[in-house]
């Protein structure tokens, strides 16, 4: 057993055991939470998949930075997904929807779709004369993985209690990062020479399988509390649908003052982090480390680093108020980024590496967590799900089409240069979050309403609340 299973093992062990001992983690015991960390892990993985694992396996067989960086944007579908999400809900499979309930028979059928496009990715041997078959398997998998991410998001709360709801996301979290884990460095370290070295289309075929603890997961919790009726929505014509699905949440969030502004900053406010995430394994590889060092160093010093971030980011609210810890977590992922330009001009150093990855990963961590919790805040809960997926579709935008030229910027700086730019690039946005929060569109509170001020809308005083996303 290596350092890094003993690691990913030492931290479940650690939650496992403040569970029995601290009545605060008590829930983690229960059935439910468990089951959210399995889908988390089925839903962690495909993006890994198609961000990192990929960008290393096309640096490994000689696909040029340019095409690397604009390969990016093929998990478009993620940005798009609030355009398809309400079919999970209105259309019914036929005959497994009624066995096994609606959340499950979608969740089923995706997931054998994703398996078997999974194969065909891995075994389109990219070529820089050949991407055209990668980049088609590439957005289909993108495809099935964003609609499985709307499954597993409504099917969590619904087989979460109001009690459990905390800790089960905060265990889909963790589970989320674990099928990161797993399919970057696992995925790596089966095609890997240095590993088990059965090739890329045999690696990408196995890691597939990770969709089973999901399987598994909601097998055992049930078919949840989703209502059949809201599927079939009898005797409501298609105009009336589109209206309240669509229309209504989109003129509720844009009636709100400041509105534009904020979702120029949910656009541009991760975009330098993108960049840098969508750049650090080509460069990881151009430097001349090893595959066991990038798997040592990139994955499991990271994977640590970004568990710790993550839990720092609730407390980094409770200490700070939402405006501030927005403004440091984001001058903190700055500072990180700039690590890697000392690490660019230190050349082949496995310290500086750790240093590097570690401080991004930590940084990465609480940022995610901060920024999460504040598109879930900006969500009405009269409209939470809606509103959710459409705010995060919208940020995911940066991640994919604004980092995009990644590959062309580092092609043409140089790694200094493109690092230094990654730093500048998110100036912007920290410009834009302090004018949001000078004009009161920020409040100190977890909730942020339409009016700048704190506090629940009237019409969500009995709502449920909504868990963040995996």
């Amino acid at each position: 057993m290596g350092i890094d299973t003993l690691i990913l093992f030492g931290v479940i062990g650690a939650v496992i055991g403040l569970a029995f001992i601290v009545p605060a983690f008590a829930p983690y015991r229960r059935k439910m939470p468990f089951v959210a960390f399995l889908l988390g892990i089925s839903s962690g993985f495909p993006l890994t998949l198609l961000l990192g694992t990929m960008t290393f396996w096309l640096s490994k067989v000689g696909i040029d930075k340019s095409t690397i960086g604009f390969a990016i944007g093929l998990t478009t579908p993620y940005t798009l997904k609030f355009l398809w999400a309400p079919l999970v809900d209105k259309v019914r499979i036929p005959l497994l929807s009624d066995w096994l309930g609606q959340r499950r028979a979608w969740l089923f059928l995706v997931q054998a779709a994703l398996v078997a496009a999974l194969w065909q990715l891995g075994s389109s041997s990219p070529t820089n004369d050949t991407i055209g078959v990668f980049a088609l398997w590439a957005i289909v998998v993108a495809f099935l993985s964003a609609t499985q991410d709307i499954v597993i998001d409504a099917y969590r709360i619904e087989i979460l209690s109001d009690a459990e709801m905390a800790h089960g996301t905060a265990m889909n979290q963790f589970g989320y990062r674990t099928g990161n884990l797993l399919a970057g460095a696992g995925t790596i370290y089966l095609a890997s020479t240095e590993g088990y070295d059965i090739g890329w289309a045999m690696a990408y075929g196995i890691t597939s399988f990770l969709v089973l603890p999901a399987a598994l997961g909601a097998l055992w919790a049930g078919a949840g509390r989703f209502d059949p009726t809201a599927a079939r929505a009898a005797g409501q014509s298609f105009l009336d649908w589109l209206s309240g699905t669509v229309i209504n949440p989109f003129r509720e969030f844009l009636g709100r003052r400041g509105a534009a502004l904020i979702l120029l900053f949910v656009l541009i406010y991760k975009v330098g982090d993108a960049m840098g995430q969508g750049m650090l394994n080509p460069m990881i590889v151009e430097l001349g480390f090893s595959d066991t060092e990038f798997i040592a160093i990139n994955k499991f010093v990271g994977f640590g680093a970004l568990i710790v971030g993550s839990a720092l980011g609730g407390p980094f609210i409770a200490w700070l108020g939402m405006g501030r810890a927005l403004i440091i977590s984001g001058l903190l992922m700055m500072f990180s980024n700039f690590l890697f330009v000392l690490l660019a001009i230190a050349g082949h150093s496995p310290l500086m590496l750790a240093i590097a990855v570690g401080t991004e990963n930590l940084t990465s961590g609480i940022g995610l967590t901060v920024f999460v919790t504040y598109l879930s805040g900006l969500s009405n809960l009269a409209y939470t799900a809606t509103q959710f997926a459409l705010l995060s579709s919208f940020a995911a935008v940066g991640r994919t089409w604004l980092a995009a030229p990644s590959g062309y910027l580092a092609e043409n700086l140089g790694w200094v240069g493109f690092w230094t730019f990654t730093v500048a690039i998110a100036a912007p946005g920290m410009i834009l979050l302090w004018l949001l929060w000078r004009k009161g569109f920020v409040v100190e509170t977890v909730r942020q309403t339409g009016d700048g001020e704190g506090g629940d809308p009237p019409e969500a005083v009995n709502a449920t609340p909504r868990a963040a996303p995996g």
